[in-house]
Order: C-alpha cells, then structure tokens, then sequence
C-alpha cells in the first residue's frame, strides 16, 4: 500500500490538476529540439531529475542482467547512451542556475544536487557494473575497436578508478560523503560570490564585468580605491558571504578525497590524466612564463610612473603618489592613449554588439563555410536572448547557437558556453548540438546600442571558439563529444579563435560606427593592432599569478592551522609578484577553482595559448582564411573532440609538436 501511494504522489506531481504533463517527459515539438523554457516551471526539475535517475537506474540494471559475454557494445556503449532523460533535465538546471538565478532557482539546485552526487556515486561505486567495464577493458587489445572506442573505453574505466570503485567499503561510505560535502560546498561558494557580485553593483552602480573599464575611466583616486578595496575583498568580509572558510573546506575534502584515491595532494589527483600529467610540469612552466611577465610589468610600472608625476607636478595629487594596484587601470589607459593615440571610447563606437557578432559569424563562415540565419521564433528564458540556425557549406544542419550577452542580477559574472544538447550518433541519426554562448557585455541605453570594449570583442571571439568545437564535433559517444576534452586542450579552440578578432581584414567586414555605418578607418585599426601587446607585462603576469596560486592551494597536503589571507600573501611574494598587482582572482573569488572545475586547471589558459598560437603560426604562414588549414583545423581538431590523444590531434594538424616559446613572443615578452 505504501508504494502504492509514493507512485500515485509521483503521479500527482508529474501531472496537473489541469492534466497538464512535465515537458521534461515529452518530445520537444520546438525549433530543432530547443527546450521550451517558457513552459518549463520551477515544480518540473526535481520529478525530471528522480524519473532521470530511475530510468538510468533501470538501464545500469539491463547491462549488469545481460547474459551476453561483455563487449564494447553491449556494455562501453550502452553505458554511454545511458541516462539521456537526466541529461537533458541537467542541461537546462545547470545553464539556467548560471543565468537564470532566482532564488527559486537557488533552492531547486540546493535540493537536486545531492540527488544528482549520490546517483553518480552509486553508478561509479556499481562493483557489479564495473566487472562488465572491466571485463571489456581487459581484452581491449582483442577487440576491433575504432581509435574512437579505444577512448571512449579508457574514458569509462578511468571514471570508474578515479571515482572509487576500487575501494574498500569503508572508503567508499567515506568518498560518498565527501561527494556531497563538496557539491554543497562549491554551491555556496557560487551563491556567495553571486550576492557579492550584487553587491558591488549597488554599491558602485557598476557591474564587475565593467569593472576594468570603469576603473580606467575614473578620475576619482578616492573613489579608485574603494572600487578596488571592493572588488579585491569580495567573500573576504566576515560576513554571511565570506568564503574563506568555505573554500578551506573545500581544500580539506579534495586533500582527502585524493589520499583515499592514492594521491599524495589534489593537483596530483586532478593532473594525472591530463596533458601536462603532473604538478611539477605545470609549476615549471608558469614559472617559466612568469619570470618574463614581471619583467615587463615593472617596465610597464616605470612609464606610468612617469605619467603619475606629471599630475603630481601639476597639483593633481599629493607629492610622493606612486603607483598602486588601483591606478594600474586608469594610468595604463594614459600611457596607451600617449603611446598609440589610442582612446578606447572612440573603438567602441565601431563595435556595436550585433556588428560584432556578425563578424564573429562571417569568420566562420570563410573558415569553415558555416551559414547563420535567425531562428524568430525559438524559444527563450529570456528576452534578450537570440537563436540562430547554424548550417554547413551544402544547407545540411551543423546545430544552433543560442546568444545571452547581457548582465543581470542573477547571472553570474564572466561568460561561458555550454550545450543544451551534446553531438552524438544514435541508431544512425548524427544528432546535433544546441550551444549557448554567454556575457556580460555593456547592455545597450536609451540613446545608444551595445557598444563592446577591445576586450569584450576578443571575449565573443573567444566563447564562440568554445561553441565551434562543440558545433562541428562529429563524435559518434557522448564520452568524447565536443569539448569533452582535457581542460589543459579545451582552451585551444577558443584562444585560437581571437586571433581573427582584430584583422584588419575582419576589422573591416563588422566593425563600423554605430551612428554613421562608417567602415573603421584603417588609422584606428593600425592604432588597434600596434597596440596589441600593450599592457601584456600587466595581463599575463596577473594571469600567471593565479595560475600559480591555484596550484599552491591545490598542492598542500594539509589546510591545518592555515590563515587563506596570510597563505595567499606568502603564495604572491614567493613567485616574485609586484606589490602593484593583485592576481587576476583572489582566492575568495577564485570561482574557477572553487566552484568551476578549473582546480589545478588554471594553467590551462596560459598552456592552451602556446597551442594557439603555434597553430595560428601556420595560418599566417598560409593565409588567415586558408581554406587547406582550416579544413585541415576542422578535422583535425574541431570535429574529433576526445577521440584521439590531443597531442596526437594538434601533430596532425601542425605536423610537430608546438614551439614551447611561441607564446613569449606573441605576447612581446621575448
């Protein structure tokens, strides 16, 4: 009788008094299968998400009961097609919790995601299951598999040892809960930082992805300095928002989750599998990068200086005024109007948000014969999102690019894309991707439209590379699609794509001023791109320095008796950072490795541009829209996700392995 009643209360959550049925449940009868947010309502998610995990649950079932002798089909590829109906509810939790985040939100994420971490313990814990995965990873070397299959194996396997399967029942009881702890934790950390955000904007009328720009238009020293005092403390208060505790927690977990797993540290545990392999290989090479970024910077700190005394001679300011972390912003933009006669208000008068946006299209369409068109009536969870349908050379269906640039209140700073929908094959059907690129572009105003800064212009390039690799992926499992790759590769993709953002001859095609349609003169685009490595001391020795601050948390063995700001301090002096610089993240706002997956990952920027531009070496050498390297980038790289070793994928398109100092000279470091 009672499981009578749990089925018809199911039932009756599912199911409206009005009959209405969970589009979660349903085919979506949408534009090319676009979730239909509008319909989709807050009571939806967690019937989805418990109806998701039984059907995966009764799917695991049918591998494990399945008399046949295991083999890559019956188990490897039936794993990977497994628990569809979860990944669809999960793709629009996860998108939306991001730009989407109300409170209503906040709670149905609270409530969820300890269902979804202990799901994915009892899968990855599943002894029997892992004797089916097991069985066919030991005569892998029998079997006919495709390069393809080979990795889509070793990536289940691995899931399963990485997860702790191979521990005792003792240590899986304990991994579970660290699971959950974790989970819980990374949430509030992200909510945190959210409120913080908020925060800042009400108090400053700014929000912090205008952060860097306000900064370099503010007159005020004062005021300056309580915006960066702000920005440079956020979750570092005291307060219900503060975070140190948090991410020390989260640190304590990680240290033990990598013990149980036979790791001496957390970068130990994350590194093993991915390109750079080990700690010691990331720790020299940021070093090796940041020797000559300080340099540079303390260069960049001298003709500022020089600026600063000027306004000093002029009673401007106090006399002995030196240059503090936030003056960086307002005298770099003086020393690169005087140096280049650069002024960026007058640039972004020729970057209009939808101009942009159609270049970024045009470059891909002249790389990779890709064709956009709108699609009018696609559905949206907000207003000011765009869809567009995005087609190949002959008219057949690539996928579809779903567009959300501008801030709000509950999206969280930074961009990003992500996918509504992975590329697959199933039953012979090649199903193609939904990808949505996110920003946090100035928004347009009454008297004037979206203009974008230099920088948000490279960041729609940047996330638009993201969205390419997820776009052409042509992967046959979900394991390996798209930008289901290493995070020390995933960056590839994308940083190679900003390459194209300041050509003069791409330049010219979108960038036109918004009052008079007038094309950019080619003195300002000279002025653009001879600035180009302007300020670079600045921006890599900052990003450099969060990288290394990552993997000094993620080094320790221990958080015993450690203080995250005096930690923190010691981290910066001993990898010679200037007291003018602050790292890119602190660590109470480092979301990337607290809450992003990005821990001891952050590196994999820097790592992921010596690919970038190695490998956009051989586009000048060829031509910029060669069509012979961009096929050859397509399939390559963009089309083959985790089916082959990246190294294996970037020879094949460059025919050797990348010029380790590449990157020094792209930046003019060297």
């Amino acid at each position: 009788m009672k499981k009578l009643f749990v089925i018809l209360a199911f039932a009756a959550i599912v199911m409206t008094s009005c009959n209405r049925t969970n589009p979660f449940l349903t085919d979506w009868n949408t534009p090319y299968g676009i979730p239909p947010f509008e319909q989709i309502r807050y009571s939806d998610y967690e019937p989805a998400v418990r109806e998701g995990i039984a059907r995966q649950n009764a799917e695991i079932d049918a591998i494990v009961a399945n008399p046949a002798e295991p083999d890559f089909d019956n188990v490897i590829a039936a794993f990977d097609r497994s628990g569809l109906l979860l990944d669809k509810v999960a793709a629009v939790l996860d998108n939306l919790s991001g730009s989407m985040s109300t409170p209503e939100m906040i709670n149905i994420v609270d409530i969820i995601t300890p269902l979804e971490t202990e799901h994915y313990s009892n899968i990855y814990m599943n002894a029997d299951l892992f004797e089916k995965v097991k069985a066919v990873y030991d005569k892998r070397g029998e079997l006919s598999l495709t390069r393809e299959q080979e990795c889509v194996l070793d990536k289940i396997y691995e899931r399963f040892i990485n997860n702790g399967v191979g521990l005792d029942e003792e240590g899986q009881a304990r991994l579970r809960e660290i699971n959950q702890q974790l989970a819980a934790l990374t949430l509030r950390f992200g909510n945190n930082l959210l409120a913080e955000n908020n925060n800042f904007q009400e108090r400053f009328g700014v929000s912090v992805s205008e952060y860097e720009a306000t900064m370099a238009a503010t007159e005020d020293r004062e005021l300056r300095r309580q915006m960066f005092e702000a920005y440079s403390t956020r979750c570092n208060h005291g307060d219900d928002f503060d975070n140190k505790q948090v991410l020390l927690d989260i640190l304590r977990l990680k240290i033990e989750e990598a013990n149980l797993l036979g790791y001496e540290t957390p970068a130990a545990h994350i590194l093993h599998d991915k390109m750079a392999h080990d700690p010691a290989t990331v720790d020299e090479f940021l070093a090796g990068i940041f020797k000559y970024a300080v340099k540079r910077a303390k260069e960049e700190v001298y003709d500022m200086q020089k600026v600063m005394d000027r306004d000093i001679a002029a009673g401007k300011l106090e006399a002995g005024s030196k240059i503090e972390p936030w003056d960086w912003f307002y005298y770099a933009e003086k020393v690169r109007k005087e140096k280049y006669d650069l002024d960026e208000s007058e640039v972004m008068a020729y970057f209009q948000m939808e101009k942009v946006r159609e270049g970024v299209f045009a470059t891909a369409s002249k790389l990779y014969g890709l064709q956009f068109e709108p699609i009018a009536d696609a559905p949206k969870y907000h207003p000011e999102m765009e869809a567009f349908r995005v087609s190949d050379a002959d008219g057949s269906l690539i996928g579809v690019i779903l567009t959300d640039y501008y801030p709000r209140d509950t999206k969280r700073g930074g961009a990003w894309m992500s996918n509504f929908r992975e590329q697959w094959c199933q039953d012979g059907e090649n199903i193609r991707p939904i990808i949505v690129n996110v920003g946090n572009f100035n928004r347009p105003t009454a008297d004037r439209p979206a203009l974008l800064s230099i920088d948000n212009v490279e960041t729609m390039f940047h996330e638009f590379g993201h969205a390419l690799h997820g776009l052409l992926s042509q992967c046959n499992y979900i394991t390996v699609s798209g930008t289901a790759v290493s995070r020390d590769f995933v960056e590839l993709p994308s940083q190679i794509n900003e390459n194209w953002a300041f050509c003069k001859e791409v330049l010219q095609g979108y960038a036109k001023h918004y009052q008079t349609g007038e094309v950019i003169p080619d003195e300002l685009v000279d002025k653009i791109i001879a600035a180009g490595n302007f300020n670079q001391g600045f921006a890599t020795t900052e990003l450099a320095a969060a990288s290394i601050l990552d993997m000094r948390w993620h080094e320790l063995k221990s958080v015993d008796g450690i203080d995250v700001e005096q930690f923190e301090a010691q981290a910066c002096r001993e990898m010679g950072l200037i007291d003018e610089i602050i790292p890119r993240y602190r660590t109470t706002y480092f979301a990337h490795i607290f809450k992003s997956g990005y821990s001891a990952g952050y590196y994999s920027y820097l790592w992921a541009e010596v690919l970038d531009k190695d490998a956009f070496e051989l586009f000048k050498q060829n031509g910029i829209f060669d069509q012979a390297t961009a096929t050859s980038f397509r399939k390559n790289i963009l089309e083959r996700g985790a089916s082959e070793d990246p190294m294996v994928l970037y020879r094949n398109f460059r025919g050797a392995n990348p010029d380790s100092e590449v990157l020094l000279r792209a930046r003019g470091l060297k």
